[in-house]
């Protein structure tokens, strides 16, 4: 890890997503008052929910949702409707609060997963309005931390590691047989924000291995934004691996 991260340990589950919540609206309000919009990549898994959730209902401060672009991190190959599909999860929350037009999901439901990572690209490409070789640069990406290291769907040992010039690949991650729908480490790597989110005492070992050992080499460590914030909030149970130096840095 860098000296310039920001590690925030937060007491409990409610306390880690309450204060991820404050930091969202506060990045969302800022990007609006600079830009006139807030663009965001949201992620999988079960412990956004509790964020989104939390958003949705309005028990924080207000957020500008028609200023507000969704677009998603990585997707599972399956369709909008599908238990396993991250839109469909998000959508049950928090994108029901914003217009439709200002949601951008990846069409996951394209039988060619391919097609539908290239699909996807261009709609980051015309949005953004980028030239060749350029990248999106989002206000704030979300991301998640696996047991093996992952997040989005950047998997130890698959293909998409290596990828330095297309936006979003579809990564087949052979544990599971399937194909993944990602953002690249250069889309990643040049927002203004990357905020991490984990808790729980299962993620206890794999954050100590990812915050504090440089030799693992795990694709969550290759997540460094080039000129953004890189941010990490965990709850105290996800934190109990990690070094006192480390828990009681400022943030």
């Amino acid at each position: 890890m860098s000296s310039s991260d920001e590690i925030r340990v937060l007491p409990t589950p409610a306390d880690l997503f309450q204060a991820a919540a404050a930091e969202f609206v506060t990045i969302a309000a800022d990007a609006v008052r600079k830009s006139g919009r807030f663009c965001v990549a949201l992620s999988g898994g079960s412990t956004p929910k509790s964020l989104y959730s939390l958003l949705a209902t309005g028990k924080t401060a207000a957020m500008p949702w028609d200023k507000t672009y969704f677009f998603f991190g990585d997707e599972r190959h399956v369709p909008p409707d599908h238990p396993e599909s991250n839109y469909r999860m998000a959508n049950e929350d928090i994108l029901s609060k914003a217009p439709a037009a200002n949601v951008f999901r990846v069409p996951a439901e394209m039988k060619d997963a391919d097609a539908a990572a290239s699909t996807y690209e261009q709609t980051l490409r015309t949005f953004f309005r980028l030239g060749s070789g350029d990248f999106p640069r989002f206000d704030l990406i979300l991301l998640g931390l696996g047991p093996d290291g992952h997040t989005a769907s950047l998997f130890p040992g698959t293909s998409a590691l290596a990828e330095n010039k297309k936006l979003v690949v579809a990564n087949w991650v052979e544990k599971f047989k399937t194909y993944r729908l990602t953002f690249t480490f250069p889309v990643l790597n040049n927002a203004a924000c990357v905020m991490f989110l984990a808790s729980g005492a299962d993620k206890a070992g794999i954050l100590h291995e990812v915050l504090e050992n440089p030799q693992a080499d795990l694709p969550s460590q290759r997540v460094r934004p080039t000129n953004g914030r890189l941010v990490w909030m965990v709850d105290q149970a996800a934190a109990t691996g990690l070094s006192q130096n480390i828990k009681t840095r400022p943030a």
